[in-house]
């Protein structure tokens, strides 16, 4: 019951709307809100390797509020008043902070995008509409880890001959490094003109083509389809209401908290956490049927 097991359909239409909403929600709660789903998300689907990148963008956030405070100076709450005589505020700062954890939010659904939908998904859903373009989100999607993996081999490679980027003085080690950025530059536009003749050969731009596809809309995407826009619609409703805005300019005005405002928070989590909790249910699934599997 992964999420990556369902219709690559649902997997685009949940990532288009949850990277809108950290996007476009400027509540303090939901942003808050959107900042953590992400992260137990990310963790779940790569472990510690997730938490690395996640944890790496706290500074990097911290910087960035620095950076809007320092050449934002609208509001009324000042601070402190720099060399040139600009006022830092309270409100430029919050802001600051509000945009660094929804530039980091959308970092880390793209992180997860990446991880649950391949390259085959791409080419499934943009194949027959726009041919050419699933070709190239494929190749840059696989790019990143193909990449990796040649600047690996091609390290041992250079390593068992004393070239390595990491042997050597400065010079040396800049020199060898300069080498082996050359040979996978080159390794990978080669793999590029080989995948452009290959896909030539095969007529995939020609018109009327079909494809092969494992993906069918079954019942079970359709029940996950169902609850998708249930939330979808709280989440609309609690847009419609304003329950997701704040004033940020000159004075922060937040919306008062009521009780429905506690049903769209709820909505949005469940939305968000939707993915990670099927997972789970399929681990403990899984773990059950293991259990038994040795009982009997």
């Amino acid at each position: 019951m992964r999420f990556d097991s369902y219709h690559p359909a649902i997997n685009f239409i949940f990532f288009t709307a949850v990277i809108l909403a950290a996007v476009t929600f400027d509540h303090p709660v939901f942003v808050l809100l959107g900042y953590l789903c992400p992260f137990l998300y990310s963790v779940a689907l790569e472990g510690r390797r997730a938490l690395r990148f996640d944890l790496l963008l706290l500074p990097l956030m911290a910087l960035y509020t620095v950076f809007y405070a320092y050449y934002h100076h609208f509001g009324v709450t000042e601070l402190s008043v720099n060399f040139v005589g600009n006022h830092t505020t309270l409100e430029a700062i919050v802001y600051g902070s509000v945009l660094s954890v929804k530039i980091a939010s959308v970092l880390m659904w793209c992180r997860c995008l990446h991880a649950v939908i391949s390259s085959d998904k791409v080419v499934y859903l943009l194949g027959r509409c726009c041919p050419r373009l699933s070709v190239y989100v494929a190749i840059l999607l696989r790019m990143a880890p193909r990449v990796r993996e040649r600047w690996q081999k091609v390290e041992d490679a250079r390593r068992c001959i004393g070239r390595s980027a990491r042997e050597g003085g400065a010079a040396a080690r800049l020199r060898n490094a300069l080498g082996a950025v050359s040979v996978v530059t080159t390794w990978t536009l080669e793999d590029f003109m080989g995948s452009s003749e290959s896909m030539r050969s095969r007529g995939y731009a020609l018109k009327g083509r079909t494809a092969f596809s494992i993906y069918r809309f079954d019942n079970r995407d359709r029940c996950l389809v169902v609850t998708l826009f249930a939330l979808f619609t709280v989440l609309l409703m609690g847009v419609l209401l304003d329950q997701t805005r704040t004033l940020y300019a000159t004075r922060i005005q937040i919306n008062p908290v009521s009780r429905w405002s506690y049903v769209f928070y709820a909505a949005y989590v469940l939305t968000c956490l939707l993915p990670l909790g099927l997972q789970l249910a399929g681990e403990w699934r899984c773990r059950r049927l293991i259990r038994r599997a040795s009982e009997g």
